[in-house]
């Protein structure tokens, strides 16, 4: 069995592009975007377009997981044309590069640590820390992981997250955030004007809030997910965090081309540098990666994530809100009532 620097060095091979691939599936998922959302504006009947509205949100998510992948290097690297391209698409999907590289590359150096995890990922407490924050602070920690605050990606997470905070954090480094917030703002604005809401809804309403909703619930089931584990800063290993702590998200081979492979999450944490397409190459011919805890976009895992609130160290796993308040009077059955001695 395969384990920890023998597991990373067996999935180098793989970790290899075939730059031909690369370009064409890239240059073809950006022109059936393209394709896509001229017909939100230009299709003859509404039917029509709204199904290339929906598919526009699709197709963003594809194309989004494609420039996830340059992020990482792990295709069209040193190409300075694809680079432009990337440029220009994290501007337009709200995630320009300078945030997402940052906040997404500390991400996998410290997924599933604690106490550090929380920066480009969803926040994890422990029980006893989540009973000592203040009412405000524990709705504050909910609401981030709320399923309709995760359905509202497009709000809370991209244009106020990845756009807003990060320019206001800091303006300098994140400057291309105040850009993508500018062109999205004064573009829509211009849309609505000139063509009217139903256009707007159709070019940008509704393809944002599918493709931002479903990258927020993939980001967030990716890691929060019955079974997922999370350590300690002193006691975390990089091979565990990707084997434990992400999952291998199943999906209808139609879903799979959709999100380009993003559910074999944990061989891509594993090793970053490895094509969204060569993912089910790893997984087939790897045994050790076959085993990854599983969840799926079917409703009862979905919700079965959702349930999940905070680490319980000690039952080594995520609890929900109900067992949250059972522990809780648990512990306050056995304390011990102060005994009134006779003066």
């Amino acid at each position: 069995m395969l384990q920890g620097k023998e597991l990373i060095l067996a999935t180098k091979p793989y970790a290899c592009e075939k730059r031909a691939l690369s370009w064409l599936y890239t240059i073809s998922t950006l022109c059936l975007l393209t394709l896509a959302l001229t017909g939100t504006l230009t299709a003859p009947w509404l039917v029509a377009r709204l199904a290339c509205s929906v598919l526009s949100g699709l197709l963003i998510v594809r194309m989004f997981v494609i420039y996830h992948d340059h992020q990482h290097h792990a295709i069209l690297h040193h190409s300075h044309l694809a680079n432009i391209i990337m440029t220009f698409f994290g501007i337009y999907v709200l995630a320009p590069s300078s945030i997402w590289k940052r906040s997404h590359d500390y991400h996998h150096k410290h997924n599933s640590k604690l106490f550090s995890a929380s920066i480009g990922s969803y926040p994890i407490v422990t029980r006893r820390k989540f009973e000592a924050m203040t009412p405000g602070e524990r709705r504050s920690y909910l609401f981030t992981r709320h399923p309709l605050t995760i359905a509202a990606g497009y709000l809370f997470m991209f244009l106020i997250g990845m756009c807003l905070q990060s320019f206001t954090s800091s303006p300098r480094k994140h400057m291309d955030s105040l850009i993508a917030l500018i062109i999205h703002i004064g573009g829509s604005v211009m849309l609505w004007y000139f063509l009217g809401w139903q256009s707007w809804v159709l070019f940008v309403g509704i393809p944002f809030t599918i493709a931002c909703s479903i990258g927020a619930y993939l980001f967030y089931a990716q890691h929060n997910f019955p079974g997922v584990v999370f350590s300690d800063n002193e006691d975390w290993c990089y091979d565990k965090a990707a084997l434990l702590s992400s999952s291998h998200m199943l999906m209808h081979p139609v879903m799979a081309w959709f999100t380009a492979n993003i559910g074999h999450h944990h061989i891509h944490h594993l090793n970053a540098r490895i094509p969204f397409y060569r993912l089910p190459e790893v997984m087939q011919r790897i045994p050790e990666l076959q085993t990854a805890t599983t969840t799926s976009l079917r409703f009862r895992d979905i919700r079965a994530c959702f349930r999940l609130k905070v680490w319980d160290p000690e039952l080594n796993r995520m609890i929900c809100k109900k067992e949250i308040r059972t522990i809780r009077a648990a512990a306050l059955q056995m304390t011990p009532e102060p005994v009134a001695i006779p003066g």
